[in-house]
């Protein structure tokens, strides 16, 4: 039974207005166990991650103050992604999110390569999240081997994900407090130290103009801070995956989306333009220590670094619980549907926990892979991920324009949250990140990473259709 349909509009088909998600009819449902406080926490969270706190650091290294105009652009992207998204969701919550509309829309080859694209994604973020985590507390512990707290972190956080999912729902609800309460006492001591109340004194305008100007390595430095800060952004697809497994979910979804897009606007471009106002670009601690610590130290918090330290843990954490969880929703919405292995699909205690232990051990495969094979196999694999989310986006984009056009002809009611100046605005978006694309070819780094996604890109693209045109011949 698909566990996140919908009832037919009048006077229109149930194909016309519901998904196939799921398993096959008579199997056991997906629980209900999320709740609006869960998912506007999961909306406001999944974007909090360490690549804000330690990450930005290089793109206000490359772009000096002008990073500040780089998280502008990204954020108005990312807005446009979001409210595209919550669009789909809310007419149309799907385990499976994107990777069902895109079968829906655009064919089966469309979902399966977005879908099983954004699983590699997720599953190498949960490698990468977990290596850095344990890589801190070793850090406070040194006489524990990093790769124990990397096994502990991820044995931890794959047993939870084997319960109900009201648990996943819990994490994520505390570890986004966290996250949301330290952005904003950081930008409530950052406005502190630019009147002059705390801190060696106001900075005025100084490190804003005066080392170099507003933008001081040109549309090269521009474009390393841009292509920084949309790399920032991920993880806000995880809502509306999480959205199908609430207890109202074109309500909930509609509401996180609502609430997010503004607070995620505050939290990124208010907090660089703390940073690069209180403290010179210049600074080399900017990168070493991270943008939050530097401004901390500089205002003389006590314990800056393991206050921030601590901060930056439970990011990773937060992000490897909300990897695992996305990762097995979306195995578990493609086979459900026909497009991977079938013993994935089963779900036990409203959980598909074959799907979660599947998505775990691929984590765990790539986290062996830094350790064993780090310049071959585990390169091209996050130079995979790199990109993965660019290419989500991009079906984002032509999913929701043909399916708004679809849904405005056959169920107009099912659009209680619709996309802003379509469909203009979405097709500035599709052509934003055709644009970042297109920007990352200016760098070898970069170019590493198109190629690898490329690869993917063309096998999970050539295995769909495959696929389809077997399933039509045996129609």
């Amino acid at each position: 039974m698909a566990p996140t349909s919908v009832p037919s509009a009048p006077g229109t088909t149930d194909a016309a207005t519901r998904p196939a998600d799921g398993p096959a009819p008579g199997g056991q449902q997906l629980a209900h166990g999320l709740k609006q406080r869960h998912l506007s926490m999961i909306a406001l969270g999944g974007v909090i991650g360490a690549g804000l706190f330690v990450g930005s650091g290089a793109g206000i290294a490359a772009a000096g103050p002008a990073i500040i105009l780089a998280f502008v652009l990204s954020g108005l992207l990312v807005m446009l992604i979001m409210r595209m998204l919550g669009e789909m969701s809310a007419a149309r919550p799907a385990s499976g999110s994107f990777s069902v509309h895109a079968e829906k829309e655009i064919g089966p080859w469309a979902g399966i390569t977005a879908g099983w694209m954004y699983w590699v994604m997720l599953c190498c973020g949960v490698a990468a999240e977990a290596t850095a985590a344990g890589k801190i507390v070793n850090g406070w512990i040194p006489g524990v081997s990093s790769w124990v707290w990397v096994a502990l972190f991820m044995v931890f956080f794959c047993a939870s994900n084997l319960t109900a999912v009201k648990n996943f729902g819990e994490f994520e609800f505390w570890f986004a407090t966290v996250k949301v309460a330290a952005i904003v006492a950081f930008l409530v001591l950052g406005g502190l130290g630019i009147a002059g109340v705390i801190g060696p004194g106001s900075p005025g305008t100084g490190n804003l103009t005066g080392q170099g100007g507003f933008l001081p390595n040109g549309g090269n430095g521009l474009i390393v801070g841009l292509l920084a800060s949309v790399f920032a952004y991920g993880g806000l697809e995880t809502v509306t995956i999480a959205a199908a497994e609430s207890d109202d979910p074109k309500k909930n979804v509609a509401n996180a989306v609502r609430t997010a897009v503004w607070r995620i606007a505050i939290f990124y471009i208010g907090s660089m333009a703390l940073v690069v106002t209180l403290v010179s670009w210049k600074d080399p601690a900017v990168v070493t220590d991270g943008p939050y610590v530097t401004v901390l130290s500089h205002l003389g918090v006590p314990a800056a670094g393991t206050i921030m330290q601590v901060v930056v843990l439970v990011a990773l954490l937060s992000a490897m619980n909300a990897n695992i969880y996305g990762a097995s929703r979306m195995a578990y919405s493609l086979v459900g549907r026909g497009q991977g292995p079938k013993a994935l699909a089963k779900v036990s205690g409203g959980v598909p926990r074959r799907a979660v232990l599947a998505s775990c051990l691929f984590g765990f495969g790539a986290v062996l892979a830094a350790k064993f094979w780090p310049d071959t196999v585990f390169t091209w694999l996050m130079n995979t991920t790199g990109v993965a989310i660019l290419v989500v986006w991009l079906f984002i984009c032509g999913v929701q324009l043909r399916m708004r056009r679809r849904l405005e002809r056959e169920a107009p009611e099912l659009l209680t949250v619709k996309m802003w100046g379509y469909p203009y605005l979405t097709w500035l978006a599709m052509a934003a990140v055709a644009g970042i694309l297109a920007l990352m070819t200016t760098t070898e780094g970069n170019r590493q990473q198109l190629y690898a996604a490329g690869v993917l890109v063309a096998l999970l693209s050539a295995a769909g259709l495959l696929k389809q045109r077997r399933d039509a011949a045996a129609r």
